[in-house]
């Protein structure tokens, strides 16, 4: 693996008990260091399922996953430090108050005392929760709750951050604050991995996306090149809605 190259997956696919298809199928791609890199795809097109792969919480069914040198068999506790994983759902205790919440995270992520009580503290102000830090997140509002969320995921300094549709459902206000944070956290050195719905927020947020759909990589490259490849298309929704159609891809609950 290159000395660039931060995350790197061979052929990775993964099959679910009892289902007749493969949710990942044969993905190889590459992830350089410092990049904010998006997965984007329609509704069940294998985005959360290689996510969840990538950080590990689950195996793959076949395949190969290097983490920055490490691969999950041999060193799964290496890998563990260096990651933070900012889950789609809210992964908050709503009976604990937001600095609980984090003082526990904290704790479970290897940090103590003084060190866990400043980062704790800075991340507290820097998303503007300090005023209500010791408030049951029960009673918080859900772009607040986000930003709990995120705080939860990064008091590690982690080198490499996945976030899965970190600015769903949430104000304006909020979405703001994170995208800005989340800028100056890749600047300071954090490489991004990113899933979203919110193709222009993509578009401006990451320096390359890979578009899946059905298990598979569609394409890769930078938004600017998608955009240029894609004859007619304006921005990075133009050709999302080229590669993958328009057709609805409501969940199948029958």
């Amino acid at each position: 693996m290159s000395s660039d190259v931060i995350i790197e997956t061979i052929n990775l696919q993964k099959k679910y008990r009892g289902s007749p298809e493969q949710a990942v199928k044969n993905i190889s791609l590459t992830v350089f260091k410092d990049e904010i890199f998006g997965i984007l795809g329609p509704n069940g097109a294998g985005k959360t399922t290689t996510i969840s792969m990538l950080c590990g919480i689950f195996p793959p069914s076949s395949g190969k996953i290097i983490i920055d040198g490490f691969t999950f068999e041999e060193n799964r506790e290496d890998i563990k430090k260096i990651i933070g994983v900012v889950p789609q759902d809210m992964a908050l205790y709503p009976t604990l108050t937001a600095r609980e919440n984090l003082s526990f995270f904290g704790h479970m992520l290897g940090l103590h005392g003084k060190e866990l009580r400043d980062r704790i503290n800075n991340c507290l102000q820097i998303f503007g929760l300090e005023k209500n830090a010791d408030i049951r997140v029960s009673k918080y509002s859900g772009g607040m709750k986000r930003r709990v969320n995120l705080i939860a995921g990064i008091l590690h300094k982690p080198k490499i951050l996945f976030l899965d549709e970190p600015t769903v459902g949430i104000d304006v206000q909020s979405r703001n604050v994170i995208r800005d944070f989340l800028n100056e956290l890749n600047k300071s050195g954090t490489t991004i991995i990113y899933t979203s719905h919110h193709l222009e927020e993509a578009e401006t947020f990451c320096t390359r996306v890979a578009i899946i759909d059905n298990g598979q990589i569609i394409t890769l490259g930078t938004p600017f090149d998608l955009i240029k490849s894609h004859g007619g298309a304006q921005s990075l929704e133009d050709v999302f809605l080229q590669i993958t159609g328009v057709k609805l891809r409501d969940m199948n609950y029958a």
